[in-house]
C-alpha cells in the first residue's frame, strides 16, 4: 500500500497534465468572403486584473511607448460586479452583465434550478447560459474568420458558433508558443486568416490575488505582460499587415482587508436561501418568497460594513437591479461589502488582492490602450464604460451589429482616424 501511495503521489502531476487539453480546436469549412479579406485586423488582448495605473506604477516601458503611438484612456470602467467572467463577456457583447446573463462568476438560475460556476467546465461550455452575440459570432455570421486564445464564452457554441480557431482554457501553454500560434493564424492563406483575434493573459490577476497589487510578484507579472506584448507587436510588424491592437483589462484590484473578514450574518438562514459562493458580492435566492422581506429587514438591522439590497433597490448606475435582470439570475437579496472588507462564509486562505467591488472605486478600474492604423496618435481620453468596446471593434472590422446593445459607437469614434 505504501509503495502504491508513493507512486500515486509521484505520478499524479503527470496524470493531471495528461488530462489538460492543449490542442488547438479548428472548425472546418470556414473561410473569409472576398469582401472580408480586404478588412483590417484587430487583436484584443485582455491582461486580467491590469489596473488602470499599473503600466506607470511598474514602469512597463513597452506599453508606455505603444500607448503614446495611439490612444490611452484615463481608465476603463468595468461593469458591476467588477469580476472576471461578467466583464470579459461584457467586453465582447457590448451588454451589461444583467443583460447578457453572466451576472457573477458563480450564480443560480431559479427557472433552470441550476448553478453556473466559472470552475464548472460543463456549465462554461453550455451555450444556453450566454446571451448576446459575441464579437467572434458576429464575425463568423458575416463570413469573417475569427480566432481566440482563451476568452470567456469562446468555448461554448453560442448561437451555434465558436471561433474558427480556439483553445479550451488551460495554463499549460507557454507565451512563446501562444504568440507563434497568432503568427501561424496571420500567415494562413487570406481566405483562412482570422481578422479578429481575442487573447487572454492571467498572470497579473493571479499575482495580485496571491500577493497583493503592491507586491514584487505583481511587478514581475506586469513586466511579463509588457515583454509579451512587445514580442507580439514585433511579430505582427514583421508581417506588414494592418493590425490594430486593443490592450485592456476586465477590472482592477485593491489590497484586501484579510484581518477583519466578515462571517455569515446571523440573520441569514441558509435553509431558506440558496447562497452561491461569493465574498465581495453575495446573492441570496429565496426558496420561498415569503422569507424575502423579513430576512431583508433583519439583515438591514444587523449590517455593519456592508449594504443590503432587495433586487429592486440596487443603485441604478450599476444596471444590476430587478428591472435589468433579463434572465432572472440576480439574487432576491444582495449583500455588498464596503471595500476593502469581504465576507468569508467558508474556511479558506484569504486572498491579499480582491476585486468585484463598486465599479466607481478607482482601484476597480482597468486599463485601455489602443494603437494601429485605425487609431489616432498621442490621444488621451477620459474614463469610459467597457460596454463601448464592442461597437468600436465592430466598426473597425466593418461588421454590422445585428441586435440592440448597451454600448454606443459615439463614445469612442473620436479616437479613430
Amino acid at each position: 500500500m505504501r509503495i502504491y501511495l508513493a507512486l500515486l503521489v509521484l505520478f499524479m502531476p503527470v496524470f493531471l497534465a495528461a488530462q489538460v487539453d492543449i490542442t488547438q480546436q479548428v472548425i472546418p469549412g470556414r473561410s473569409n468572403s472576398a469582401q472580408q479579406q480586404q478588412k483590417p485586423y484587430v487583436i484584443v488582448i485582455s491582461a486580467d486584473g491590469f489596473r488602470y495605473d499599473l503600466a506607470d506604477k511598474y514602469n512597463a516601458t513597452h506599453l508606455q511607448q505603444l500607448r503614446s503611438s495611439g490612444v490611452a484612456a484615463k481608465a476603463l470602467i468595468p461593469s458591476y460586479p467588477s469580476l472576471t467572467f461578467p466583464n470579459h463577456y461584457t467586453l465582447v457583447t457590448g451588454l451589461y452583465p444583467s443583460h447578457h446573463g453572466l451576472v457573477d462568476n458563480s450564480f443560480y438560475d431559479k427557472k433552470r434550478d441550476e448553478s453556473y460556476r466559472l470552475g464548472n467546465r460543463k456549465a462554461v461550455e453550455d451555450s444556453s447560459w450566454y446571451g448576446g452575440t459575441p464579437l467572434w459570432v458576429l464575425a463568423e455570421q458575416q463570413q469573417m474568420v475569427s480566432a481566440s486564445f482563451y476568452w470567456v464564452g469562446s468555448e461554448a457554441a453560442i448561437k451555434g458558433i465558436r471561433p474558427t480557431y480556439y483553445y479550451r482554457y488551460n495554463d499549460s501553454i507557454d507565451i512563446d508558443t501562444r504568440i507563434q500560434d497568432v503568427k501561424n493564424w496571420l500567415t494562413q492563406p487570406e481566405d483562412k486568416r482570422p481578422h479578429l483575434i481575442t487573447f487572454y493573459m492571467s498572470e497579473v490577476d493571479h499575482a495580485e490575488h496571491m500577493n497583493g497589487p503592491d507586491s514584487k510578484q505583481t511587478e514581475e507579472a506586469v513586466h511579463f505582460i509588457d515583454e509579451s506584448i512587445a514580442k507580439m507587436v514585433r511579430m505582427t510588424d514583421s508581417l506588414k499587415l494592418p493590425v490594430n491592437y486593443i490592450f485592456l483589462a476586465d477590472h482592477g484590484m485593491l489590497t484586501a482587508d484579510t484581518l477583519n473578514l466578515m462571517p455569515k450574518p446571523a440573520a441569514l438562514d441558509t435553509t431558506k436561501f440558496k447562497v452561491p459562493d461569493g465574498d465581495v458580492l453575495v446573492h441570496l435566492y429565496a426558496y420561498n418568497e415569503k422569507d424575502i422581506q423579513p430576512t431583508y429587514e433583519a439583515l438591514k438591522k444587523e449590517a455593519v460594513d456592508y449594504d443590503v439590497y432587495l433586487a429592486r433597490e440596487v443603485p441604478a448606475r450599476w444596471h444590476y437591479g430587478a428591472a435589468d435582470d433579463r434572465y432572472q439570475r440576480i439574487g432576491d437579496i444582495l449583500l455588498v461589502p464596503h471595500s476593502p472588507k469581504s465576507f468569508s462564509f467558508r474556511k479558506r486562505r484569504p486572498l491579499l488582492g480582491k476585486h468585484g467591488f463598486d465599479n466607481a472605486i478607482p482601484d476597480m478600474q482597468a486599463t485601455f490602450y489602443a494603437w494601429g492604423p485605425a487609431f489616432k496618435k498621442q490621444v488621451q481620453i477620459d474614463a469610459f464604460e467597457n460596454v463601448n468596446v464592442y461597437p468600436l471593434v465592430a466598426y473597425i472590422l466593418g461588421l454590422h451589429i445585428t441586435e440592440k446593445i448597451d454600448g454606443e459607437l459615439k463614445v469612442l469614434q473620436p479616437i479613430l482616424k
